[in-house]
């Protein structure tokens, strides 16, 4: 299917920030931005009265409900909005009506979707046009998802960031960043959100941004997956939903870029751009993970507060237009995606990805600028004239190529016991299903992973200290405590199954720290009892002596540690631990209940 820049309804399209301020709109339904001319953006408190008061308004149309409480004990509340009749969830899918989920505030210093979100709703619901989209779709609105980030109100918590005067701060209560938290699930807000997703399954998930970075003209990107990752499948669509996006963006004045305009090395224009596939931290990565389309809208934060706001707007209305006229046929492309994915076993996932070596040089619209030795830092300092418009010839990489692609098992995988309950909940708020086992299993034929090497990253990432590893996968026979989990692959979200469950993958559970016990040694043997150990092996085992003896001659720093050598045979000895370095995941091709 090929979109082109809609043409928006002429309603639609006067949906500018003056026209909403006008008369005509009840004043207890606008916002602190547009009351304020767009030099202030409203506290929690608005939110929460706006979100009761237009169901107050429109009580056949909107909806507002509670699906979580943040870590300070605030409420996080939500709007869904539609005339189809129905209100809730399953009502909606039943239907078939396509949901179009809008995130505002996951970094609450970007309030731009919450004020946008709320104008753009209010006007679909007080002046519909002759095709109202609202007959055809439903609108879940989060104004604001980072609820104690956005309470941490200053003047200074976008140093990088014009306007508004005062904004949120960008963590949560306990310091985490929420769009780092996708997967692990760490935040109560995240494992809210997940089970929100799961409930009401929206078709398109966008996420609303403001991006920092150099001073240039262009005032928004937007990107969309699954376009380079995920279901095959969905990608040509979603190559047209941008597009189409960036057709009605442009023709209403902006710069939009389809690529997120980070610079290879930071502040130096000249290095250029690379193109990115998310990884599933993000939203844009974990929501497309689950067959689904996901948004990230990043306007320009060098752009005053109204221009953003407008240019949301603006977005907004185009993704409202583009799903009412085409979102019955992406809920079809979910579903063969959700069926392909159900067939993944036994075949190849691709996990991890990196820009590729292709470059395309490319006219960038930016200012001109200076880069010169700094008294204060010692080192360049970039200086940008925004009165000076200038086009940057610098290049893009402009292709993503996998990193890791592993072979999913034809039945599943299991978590060991000992490490199930963390894991379990975490499943749950993805919406995985799993079972756990009632009664141990006898020793049968599986795949474990045993790292060779395993490398904490220094300090902690989001609270955690992140864990890599190199190794392999291999079979064994073992046997299954009662009390591990099974998690099959034949499920639509086998994608994010094995993005958690293969260690290697960059936001597994192992990467992020939730099996680093495996690799701690707990047993050893003291010198002296190695000792009388080594000397007994040698005398039983002749191959063994030869071995040893070639790595005492081929091995400098093996010969001179005395530790070394000794726990060359310890590690070959019965008291050695079988389960140090052993992954407590394992892949099955064949499972009986």
């Amino acid at each position: 299917m090929r979109l082109q820049g809609l043409l928006l309804p002429l309603l639609l399209l006067s949906l500018n920030l003056n026209a909403m301020t006008t008369p005509t709109t009840d004043a207890s339904l606008l916002t602190t931005a547009e009351r304020s001319d767009f030099i202030h953006t409203g506290r929690y408190v608005e939110a929460e009265r706006l979100c009761a008061a237009y169901a107050a308004q429109w009580p056949d149309a909107v909806r507002c409900f509670d699906f979580g409480v943040t870590p300070e004990g605030r409420t996080l509340r939500a709007l869904i909005v539609s005339r189809t009749g129905a209100l809730d969830a399953k009502a909606l899918h039943t239907q078939n009506v396509p949901v179009l989920a809008l995130q505002g505030g996951i970094h609450p210093g970007e309030s731009d979707g919450k004020d946008a979100g709320f104008m753009v709703l209010r006007d679909l619901l007080g002046k519909p046009a002759k095709d109202d989209p609202l007959k055809k779709i439903a609108i879940l609105f989060i104004p604001v998802f980072n609820v104690d980030g956005h309470e941490r109100f200053g003047k200074w918590n976008r140093p990088n960031q014009v306007g508004p005067a005062e904004m949120g701060w960008r963590t949560n209560a306990q310091n985490l960043n929420l769009n780092r938290d996708y997967m692990k699930a760490d935040a109560p807000e995240m494992q809210a959100m997940l089970r929100l997703l799961t409930a009401w399954d929206p078709i398109l998930y966008a996420d609303l941004h403001v991006t920092d970075g150099a001073d240039f003209q262009h005032d928004v990107s937007v990107q969309l997956e699954p376009i380079q990752q995920s279901a095959v499948s969905m990608r040509a669509t979603g190559i047209a939903i941008r597009d189409a996006v960036i057709a009605d963006l442009a023709a209403q004045g902006s710069l939009p870029l389809s690529f997120y305009p980070n610079l290879i090395e930071e502040d130096n224009p000249a290095s250029g751009f690379a193109e990115s596939a998310y990884l599933p931290r993000f939203s844009t990565g974990y929501w497309a993970l689950r067959n689904r389309y996901s948004l990230l809208l990043e306007t320009h934060s060098w752009k005053d507060y109204k221009t953003r706001v407008r240019v949301t707007v603006n977005t907004l209305v185009s993704l409202v237009q583009q799903t009412a006229a085409h979102g019955a046929a992406w809920l079809k492309l979910a579903r063969v995606a959700d069926a392909e994915a159900m067939q993944l076993g036994g075949k190849q996932v691709e996990l991890d990805h990196e820009a590729g070596p292709h470059v395309t040089m490319i006219d960038f619209k930016g200012y001109a600028y200076t880069r010169e030795p700094s008294a204060i830092s010692g080192g360049l300092v970039t200086r940008y004239d925004p009165a000076t418009p200038q086009v940057w010839h610098v290049p893009y990489h402009d292709t993503v190529v996998p990193t890791l692609s592993v072979r999913a098992p034809k039945a599943g995988y299991v978590v060991a016991a000992g490490y199930a309950a963390p894991i379990a909940e975490r499943l749950a708020a993805h919406g995985i299903a799993f079972q756990t086992l009632a009664a141990p299993k006898s020793a049968q034929v599986l795949e474990t992973f045993r790292a060779t090497e395993a490398k904490l990253t220094p300090g902690t990432f989001e609270g955690r200290s992140m864990m890599a590893v190199k190794g392999a996968w291999a079979a064994e026979t073992r046997a299954l405590p009662a009390g591990s989990l099974f998690i099959p692959i034949a499920q639509p979200q086998a994608r994010v199954v094995a993005a958690l469950l293969e260690p290697q993958a960059p936001d597994s559970f192992l990467s992020w720290g939730f099996f680093n016990a495996a690799f701690e040694q707990k047993e050893y043997a003291e010198p002296y009892v190695a000792e009388q150990m080594a000397r007994e092996m040698l005398a039983k085992d002749a191959a063994l002596a030869a071995e040893f003896n070639v790595k005492l001659s081929s091995d400098k720093a093996f010969a001179a540690s005395p530790a070394a050598r000794l726990e060359f045979f310890y590690r070959r000895h019965p008291s050695w631990d079988e389960q140090y370095f052993l992954v407590p995941v394992y892949r099955l091709d064949v499972f009986t209940p």
